[in-house]
């Protein structure tokens, strides 16, 4: 009895081991080859760099086209897969505004009215005063009439600031709007 299990003991592991060897050398040949291909094209260059005589004069344009096609090939493919694109990321930028404001001008002239907050506004002998600061948390006094970078400040009041925006619409045809941003911006308003 010991003598039948000892037998098919024998045959599984022989069966087993005749059906994982091809799989164990198919999964180390590749990579064999592709190290001994590595070392060609590694010694290739430092051969042909020593046995590369100094040129008299540059091949003519049909003897480099013929020499040269080789080799672009290979660095093609190289540059054909670093060039795709992350299918993650987004296909819209969405800040499109951030992008925009980095070559505004100085000043009141560089204010965004979508991006700025009413701070406050004070009553002076001169008219109205509205306190603004950007996204950079800088603060900007304006009065009535200040030319902003789309647009200008056409009404304060004590709650807030009346804005006339000057834009374009996908067509690139103008359009103007009324903007109002109030110090303390209501329910379901938009700061």
């Amino acid at each position: 009895m010991t003598l039948a299990k000892t037998t098919i003991l024998g045959l599984a592991t022989l069966t087993l081991g005749v059906c994982l060897a091809p799989a164990a050398i198919a999964q180390s040949t590749p990579a064999a080859k592709t190290a001994k291909s590595q070392a060609k094209t590694a010694k290739a260059p430092k051969a042909a760099k020593a046995a590369k005589p100094p040129q008299a004069a540059k091949p003519s344009k049909a003897e480099s086209a013929t020499a040269g096609a080789p080799a672009s090939a290979p660095a093609e493919k190289q540059v054909a897969s670093a060039a795709r694109r992350d299918p993650f990321s987004p296909l819209i930028n969405e800040n499109k505004e951030v992008a925009g404001n980095q070559h505004l001008p100085p000043g009141k002239a560089g204010l965004v009215i979508t991006s700025v907050r009413v701070d406050g506004t004070v009553s002076s002998e001169m008219g109205m005063i509205a306190v603004l600061s950007n996204q950079d948390q800088r603060t900007y006094f304006v009065r009535e009439g200040d030319r902003l970078y789309d647009g200008e400040v056409e009404k304060i009041g004590l709650d807030g600031v009346t804005f006339r925006q000057n834009s374009k619409d996908a067509f690139g045809k103008a359009v103007e709007r009324v903007v109002t941003k109030r110090i303390y911006a209501s329910a379901g308003e938009q700061q």
